[in-house]
Protein backbone atom coordinates (compact mmCIF):
# COMPACT_ATOMS: atom_id res chain seq x y z
CA UNK A 1 0.00 0.00 0.00
CA UNK A 2 2.80 2.40 0.87
CA UNK A 3 5.50 0.95 -1.41
CA UNK A 4 5.64 4.01 -3.67
CA UNK A 5 6.32 6.28 -0.67
CA UNK A 6 8.92 3.85 0.67
CA UNK A 7 10.67 3.73 -2.70
CA UNK A 8 10.88 7.52 -2.86
CA UNK A 9 12.49 7.65 0.61
CA UNK A 10 15.00 4.88 -0.24
CA UNK A 11 15.95 6.49 -3.55
CA UNK A 12 16.43 9.86 -1.85
CA UNK A 13 18.71 8.37 0.81
CA UNK A 14 20.78 6.45 -1.74
CA UNK A 15 21.08 9.61 -3.80
CA UNK A 16 22.46 11.50 -0.79
CA UNK A 17 25.03 8.86 0.11
CA UNK A 18 25.72 7.56 -3.42
CA UNK A 19 25.93 3.99 -2.13
CA UNK A 20 24.06 0.78 -2.82
CA UNK A 21 24.26 -0.22 0.85
CA UNK A 22 23.74 2.65 3.28
CA UNK A 23 24.50 1.94 6.97
CA UNK A 24 22.68 3.75 9.74
CA UNK A 25 25.85 5.50 10.88
CA UNK A 26 29.53 4.90 10.19
CA UNK A 27 32.77 6.63 11.20
CA UNK A 28 34.50 9.01 8.83
CA UNK A 29 38.30 9.42 8.91
CA UNK A 30 39.41 12.47 6.93
CA UNK A 31 41.97 14.18 9.18
CA UNK A 32 45.07 13.38 11.21
CA UNK A 33 43.92 9.96 12.44
CA UNK A 34 46.69 7.93 10.83
CA UNK A 35 49.36 10.48 11.70
CA UNK A 36 48.44 10.64 15.39
CA UNK A 37 47.98 6.88 15.78
CA UNK A 38 51.38 6.17 14.20
CA UNK A 39 52.93 8.84 16.40
CA UNK A 40 51.50 7.07 19.47
CA UNK A 41 52.78 3.68 18.34
CA UNK A 42 56.27 5.08 17.79
CA UNK A 43 56.22 6.72 21.22
CA UNK A 44 55.40 3.34 22.86
CA UNK A 45 52.88 5.15 25.14
CA UNK A 46 49.82 3.25 23.95
CA UNK A 47 48.12 2.59 27.31
CA UNK A 48 46.44 4.99 29.74
CA UNK A 49 49.34 7.43 30.07
CA UNK A 50 50.27 9.79 27.25
CA UNK A 51 49.96 13.25 25.80
CA UNK A 52 46.92 12.45 23.64
CA UNK A 53 44.81 11.55 26.67
CA UNK A 54 45.69 14.93 28.17
CA UNK A 55 44.93 16.72 24.89
CA UNK A 56 41.55 15.01 24.56
CA UNK A 57 40.60 15.96 28.10
CA UNK A 58 41.59 19.58 27.53
CA UNK A 59 39.70 19.73 24.24
CA UNK A 60 36.55 18.32 25.80
CA UNK A 61 36.67 20.67 28.76
CA UNK A 62 37.21 23.69 26.50
CA UNK A 63 34.59 22.68 23.93
CA UNK A 64 31.82 21.84 26.38
CA UNK A 65 32.58 24.59 28.87
CA UNK A 66 33.15 22.10 31.65
CA UNK A 67 36.07 22.80 33.98
CA UNK A 68 37.20 19.16 33.94
CA UNK A 69 36.95 16.19 31.60
CA UNK A 70 38.12 12.68 32.52
CA UNK A 71 38.57 10.28 29.58
CA UNK A 72 37.36 6.69 30.00
CA UNK A 73 37.29 3.46 27.99
CA UNK A 74 33.64 3.91 27.02
CA UNK A 75 30.50 5.83 27.84
CA UNK A 76 29.09 3.08 30.05
CA UNK A 77 32.13 3.15 32.34
CA UNK A 78 31.89 6.95 32.47
CA UNK A 79 28.27 6.72 33.55
CA UNK A 80 29.06 4.01 36.13
CA UNK A 81 31.68 6.19 37.81
CA UNK A 82 29.51 9.31 37.60
CA UNK A 83 26.68 7.48 39.37
CA UNK A 84 29.02 6.23 42.10
CA UNK A 85 30.35 9.76 42.60
CA UNK A 86 26.81 11.15 42.80
CA UNK A 87 26.10 8.83 45.74
CA UNK A 88 24.17 5.94 44.17
CA UNK A 89 24.22 2.97 46.57
CA UNK A 90 23.05 -0.66 46.38
CA UNK A 91 19.32 -1.26 46.79
CA UNK A 92 18.39 2.32 45.91
CA UNK A 93 16.58 3.66 42.83
CA UNK A 94 17.69 5.92 39.99
CA UNK A 95 15.02 7.70 37.95
CA UNK A 96 15.58 7.49 34.20
CA UNK A 97 13.62 7.06 30.96
CA UNK A 98 12.61 3.86 29.17
CA UNK A 99 13.58 5.26 25.75
CA UNK A 100 17.35 4.87 25.96
CA UNK A 101 20.16 2.50 25.09
CA UNK A 102 20.54 -0.37 27.55
CA UNK A 103 23.90 0.99 28.81
CA UNK A 104 22.03 3.65 30.81
CA UNK A 105 20.24 1.03 32.88
CA UNK A 106 23.23 -1.31 32.97
CA UNK A 107 25.39 1.38 34.58
CA UNK A 108 22.69 1.86 37.22
CA UNK A 109 22.70 -1.89 37.83
CA UNK A 110 26.50 -1.95 38.18
CA UNK A 111 25.97 0.21 41.29
CA UNK A 112 23.55 -2.36 42.71
CA UNK A 113 20.67 0.08 42.16
CA UNK A 114 17.40 -0.20 40.23
CA UNK A 115 16.21 1.98 37.35
CA UNK A 116 12.82 3.63 37.81
CA UNK A 117 11.08 4.80 34.65
CA UNK A 118 9.18 8.03 33.99
CA UNK A 119 7.77 9.19 30.67
CA UNK A 120 9.40 11.23 27.90
CA UNK A 121 8.19 14.36 26.11
CA UNK A 122 7.01 14.15 22.51
CA UNK A 123 8.87 17.31 21.54
CA UNK A 124 12.27 16.23 22.90
CA UNK A 125 12.12 12.39 23.11
CA UNK A 126 13.89 12.90 26.46
CA UNK A 127 12.75 12.76 30.07
CA UNK A 128 9.55 14.68 30.74
CA UNK A 129 9.87 17.18 33.60
CA UNK A 130 6.08 16.96 34.09
CA UNK A 131 6.20 13.18 34.44
CA UNK A 132 9.21 13.42 36.76
CA UNK A 133 7.52 15.96 39.02
CA UNK A 134 4.26 14.00 39.12
CA UNK A 135 6.10 10.82 40.08
CA UNK A 136 7.99 12.54 42.89
CA UNK A 137 4.84 14.24 44.19
CA UNK A 138 2.45 11.28 43.93
CA UNK A 139 4.60 8.17 44.37
CA UNK A 140 7.37 9.33 46.70
CA UNK A 141 7.75 10.26 50.34
CA UNK A 142 10.20 12.90 51.57
CA UNK A 143 12.00 11.84 54.74
CA UNK A 144 14.79 13.43 56.76
CA UNK A 145 17.44 11.42 54.92
CA UNK A 146 16.04 11.69 51.39
CA UNK A 147 13.22 10.78 49.01
CA UNK A 148 11.71 7.28 49.01
CA UNK A 149 9.50 5.40 46.56
CA UNK A 150 6.30 4.66 48.55
CA UNK A 151 5.69 1.33 46.79
CA UNK A 152 9.20 -0.15 46.92
CA UNK A 153 10.45 1.67 50.07
CA UNK A 154 13.74 2.29 48.26
CA UNK A 155 15.55 5.62 48.38
CA UNK A 156 15.86 7.69 45.19
CA UNK A 157 19.58 8.50 44.87
CA UNK A 158 19.90 10.06 41.39
CA UNK A 159 18.10 11.17 38.24
CA UNK A 160 19.53 10.26 34.82
CA UNK A 161 17.92 12.06 31.87
CA UNK A 162 19.21 11.10 28.42
CA UNK A 163 19.49 13.45 25.42
CA UNK A 164 17.88 11.09 22.92
CA UNK A 165 19.48 10.85 19.45
CA UNK A 166 21.46 14.00 20.29
CA UNK A 167 18.39 16.18 20.96
CA UNK A 168 18.56 18.04 24.29
CA UNK A 169 15.79 17.36 26.78
CA UNK A 170 14.40 20.12 29.02
CA UNK A 171 17.37 19.73 31.31
CA UNK A 172 17.02 23.06 33.11
CA UNK A 173 13.53 22.13 34.30
CA UNK A 174 14.72 18.68 35.37
CA UNK A 175 17.58 20.25 37.35
CA UNK A 176 15.16 22.67 39.02
CA UNK A 177 12.88 19.81 40.13
CA UNK A 178 15.82 17.70 41.29
CA UNK A 179 17.21 20.58 43.35
CA UNK A 180 13.88 20.99 45.16
CA UNK A 181 14.02 17.34 46.19
CA UNK A 182 17.79 17.41 46.76
CA UNK A 183 18.43 14.58 44.29
CA UNK A 184 21.61 14.72 42.16
CA UNK A 185 21.33 14.71 38.36
CA UNK A 186 23.76 12.78 36.18
CA UNK A 187 23.30 13.69 32.51
CA UNK A 188 23.54 10.88 29.99
CA UNK A 189 24.79 12.99 27.09
CA UNK A 190 26.32 9.95 25.37
CA UNK A 191 24.76 10.86 22.02
CA UNK A 192 24.79 14.64 22.18
CA UNK A 193 28.36 15.84 21.67
CA UNK A 194 28.00 19.14 19.83
CA UNK A 195 24.43 19.75 21.07
CA UNK A 196 23.48 22.82 23.08
CA UNK A 197 20.44 23.77 25.15
CA UNK A 198 19.84 27.49 25.65
CA UNK A 199 23.45 28.07 24.57
CA UNK A 200 24.98 25.63 27.05
CA UNK A 201 26.49 22.28 26.08
CA UNK A 202 24.67 19.14 27.15
CA UNK A 203 26.30 17.20 29.96
CA UNK A 204 27.25 20.37 31.87
CA UNK A 205 24.00 21.25 33.65
CA UNK A 206 24.30 18.89 36.61
CA UNK A 207 27.34 18.17 38.75
CA UNK A 208 28.25 15.27 36.46
CA UNK A 209 27.62 14.36 32.85
CA UNK A 210 28.99 11.84 30.39
CA UNK A 211 29.62 11.57 26.64
CA UNK A 212 30.35 8.52 24.47
CA UNK A 213 32.82 8.08 21.61
CA UNK A 214 31.59 4.67 20.48
CA UNK A 215 32.14 3.68 16.85
CA UNK A 216 28.70 4.91 15.78
CA UNK A 217 28.91 8.32 17.47
CA UNK A 218 29.55 11.64 15.72
CA UNK A 219 33.28 11.26 16.50
CA UNK A 220 34.90 8.06 17.70
CA UNK A 221 37.92 6.59 19.42
CA UNK A 222 36.72 3.08 18.63
CA UNK A 223 35.33 2.95 22.14
CA UNK A 224 35.76 5.73 24.64
CA UNK A 225 33.85 8.12 26.85
CA UNK A 226 34.34 11.12 29.08
CA UNK A 227 33.08 12.33 32.44
CA UNK A 228 32.31 16.05 32.62
CA UNK A 229 32.25 18.04 35.84
CA UNK A 230 33.11 21.50 37.11
CA UNK A 231 33.63 20.21 40.65
CA UNK A 232 37.36 19.87 41.34
CA UNK A 233 36.99 17.24 44.06
CA UNK A 234 34.70 15.10 41.92
CA UNK A 235 37.13 15.38 39.01
CA UNK A 236 40.04 14.22 41.17
CA UNK A 237 37.97 11.36 42.54
CA UNK A 238 36.85 10.34 39.04
CA UNK A 239 40.42 10.19 37.78
CA UNK A 240 41.48 8.24 40.88
CA UNK A 241 38.70 5.65 40.63
CA UNK A 242 39.17 5.14 36.90
CA UNK A 243 42.90 4.53 37.42
CA UNK A 244 42.35 1.50 39.71
CA UNK A 245 42.46 3.83 42.75
CA UNK A 246 46.25 3.80 42.60
CA UNK A 247 47.97 6.30 44.87
CA UNK A 248 50.55 8.21 42.84
CA UNK A 249 54.11 7.14 43.58
CA UNK A 250 57.32 6.77 41.54
CA UNK A 251 57.45 2.99 41.94
CA UNK A 252 54.99 1.63 44.50
CA UNK A 253 51.66 0.11 43.54
CA UNK A 254 49.42 1.07 46.44
CA UNK A 255 45.62 1.18 46.02
CA UNK A 256 43.51 2.76 48.75
CA UNK A 257 40.03 1.58 47.68
CA UNK A 258 38.29 -0.55 45.07
CA UNK A 259 38.96 1.13 41.76
CA UNK A 260 38.31 0.45 38.09
CA UNK A 261 40.55 0.00 35.08
CA UNK A 262 38.53 2.55 33.11
CA UNK A 263 41.07 5.08 31.79
CA UNK A 264 41.12 5.73 28.05
CA UNK A 265 44.31 4.35 26.40
CA UNK A 266 46.57 6.86 24.69
CA UNK A 267 46.19 4.93 21.42
CA UNK A 268 42.44 5.50 21.40
CA UNK A 269 42.93 9.12 22.45
CA UNK A 270 45.21 9.77 19.47
CA UNK A 271 42.46 8.62 17.10
CA UNK A 272 39.89 10.65 19.00
CA UNK A 273 41.88 13.88 18.97
CA UNK A 274 42.05 13.75 15.17
CA UNK A 275 38.29 13.19 15.08
CA UNK A 276 37.62 16.05 17.49
CA UNK A 277 39.56 18.42 15.25
CA UNK A 278 36.74 17.92 12.70
CA UNK A 279 33.87 17.92 15.19
CA UNK A 280 32.40 21.31 14.30
CA UNK A 281 32.63 20.44 10.59
CA UNK A 282 30.85 17.13 11.19
CA UNK A 283 28.08 18.81 13.22
CA UNK A 284 27.48 21.34 10.44
CA UNK A 285 27.30 18.61 7.81
CA UNK A 286 24.86 16.59 9.92
CA UNK A 287 22.65 19.61 10.54
CA UNK A 288 22.64 20.33 6.81
CA UNK A 289 21.70 16.70 6.16
CA UNK A 290 18.80 16.98 8.62
CA UNK A 291 17.42 20.02 6.79
CA UNK A 292 17.62 18.16 3.46
CA UNK A 293 15.69 15.30 5.00
CA UNK A 294 13.12 17.67 6.46
CA UNK A 295 12.52 19.47 3.18
CA UNK A 296 12.09 16.22 1.25
CA UNK A 297 9.99 14.44 3.87
CA UNK A 298 7.72 17.47 4.37
CA UNK A 299 7.05 17.34 0.62
CA UNK A 300 6.33 13.61 0.88
CA UNK A 301 4.07 14.03 3.90
CA UNK A 302 6.27 12.06 6.32
CA UNK A 303 6.84 13.44 9.84
CA UNK A 304 10.52 14.25 10.50
CA UNK A 305 11.70 14.95 14.05
CA UNK A 306 13.38 18.35 14.38
CA UNK A 307 15.38 19.83 17.22
CA UNK A 308 13.40 20.90 20.31
CA UNK A 309 12.74 24.53 21.20
CA UNK A 310 15.80 26.35 22.61
CA UNK A 311 18.07 23.55 21.37
CA UNK A 312 20.82 23.27 18.80
CA UNK A 313 21.08 19.55 18.09
CA UNK A 314 23.87 17.55 16.53
CA UNK A 315 21.21 15.35 14.85
CA UNK A 316 23.23 12.25 15.74
CA UNK A 317 20.42 9.99 14.57
CA UNK A 318 17.64 11.36 12.38
CA UNK A 319 14.15 10.07 13.13
CA UNK A 320 10.89 9.84 11.22
CA UNK A 321 7.42 8.87 12.46
CA UNK A 322 5.19 6.55 10.48
CA UNK A 323 1.47 5.91 10.94
CA UNK A 324 1.63 2.94 13.29
CA UNK A 325 3.64 -0.18 14.15
CA UNK A 326 2.39 -2.00 11.05
CA UNK A 327 3.63 0.71 8.70
CA UNK A 328 6.85 1.02 10.69
CA UNK A 329 7.62 -2.66 10.29
CA UNK A 330 6.65 -2.67 6.61
CA UNK A 331 9.02 0.22 5.97
CA UNK A 332 11.86 -1.41 7.91
CA UNK A 333 11.44 -4.64 5.93
CA UNK A 334 11.42 -2.71 2.65
CA UNK A 335 14.42 -0.53 3.54
CA UNK A 336 16.58 -3.50 4.53
CA UNK A 337 15.59 -5.44 1.41
CA UNK A 338 16.81 -2.44 -0.58
CA UNK A 339 20.10 -1.86 1.23
CA UNK A 340 19.18 1.09 3.47
CA UNK A 341 19.79 -0.05 7.04
CA UNK A 342 17.19 1.85 9.03
CA UNK A 343 16.20 0.74 12.53
CA UNK A 344 13.36 1.21 15.01
CA UNK A 345 13.80 2.81 18.40
CA UNK A 346 15.36 0.60 21.05
CA UNK A 347 13.01 -1.86 22.70
CA UNK A 348 11.85 0.10 25.74
CA UNK A 349 13.90 -0.70 28.84
CA UNK A 350 10.85 -1.62 30.92
CA UNK A 351 9.99 -4.30 28.31
CA UNK A 352 13.35 -6.06 28.60
CA UNK A 353 13.34 -9.17 30.81
CA UNK A 354 16.17 -7.75 32.93
CA UNK A 355 14.25 -4.55 33.77
CA UNK A 356 10.57 -5.48 33.35
CA UNK A 357 10.02 -5.66 37.12
CA UNK A 358 11.42 -2.19 37.77
CA UNK A 359 8.99 0.57 38.80
CA UNK A 360 7.34 2.46 35.92
CA UNK A 361 5.22 5.56 36.30
CA UNK A 362 2.38 6.41 33.86
CA UNK A 363 4.23 5.75 30.61
CA UNK A 364 2.02 7.12 27.86
CA UNK A 365 4.03 9.06 25.32
CA UNK A 366 6.90 6.60 25.11
CA UNK A 367 4.75 3.64 23.98
CA UNK A 368 3.32 5.66 21.07
CA UNK A 369 6.81 6.86 20.13
CA UNK A 370 8.22 3.33 20.12
CA UNK A 371 5.45 2.10 17.80
CA UNK A 372 6.01 4.77 15.13
CA UNK A 373 9.65 5.85 15.22
CA UNK A 374 12.29 4.85 12.66
CA UNK A 375 15.90 6.05 12.59
CA UNK A 376 17.17 6.71 9.08
CA UNK A 377 20.82 6.88 7.92
CA UNK A 378 22.60 9.75 9.65
CA UNK A 379 26.32 9.40 8.95
CA UNK A 380 28.37 12.36 7.78
CA UNK A 381 27.82 12.81 4.03
CA UNK A 382 31.08 13.76 2.32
Amino acid sequence: MYKDKYRKIIDFIKGLYKKDIVPLHEPIFVGNEEKYVLDTIKSSYVSSIGEYVNKVEKFMADFTGSKYAIATVNGTSALHIALLLSGVKPNTEVITQPLTFVATCNAISYCGAYPTFVDVDNDTLGMSPKSLESFLAESCLVKDDGVYNKLTNRKITAIVPMHTFGHPCKIDKIIEIANRYNIPVVEDAAESLGSFYKGKHTGTFGKLGIISFNGNKIVTSGGGGVILTSDEELAKKAKHLTTTAKVQHKWEYYHDEIGYNYRMPNLNASLLLAQLENLEKFVKIKRDLAMKYKEFLDWLGVEFFTEPEYATSNYWLNAIFLRDREERDEFLEFSHENGVLCRPAWVLMNKLPIYKDCFSYNLENVYKIEERLVNIPSGVVL
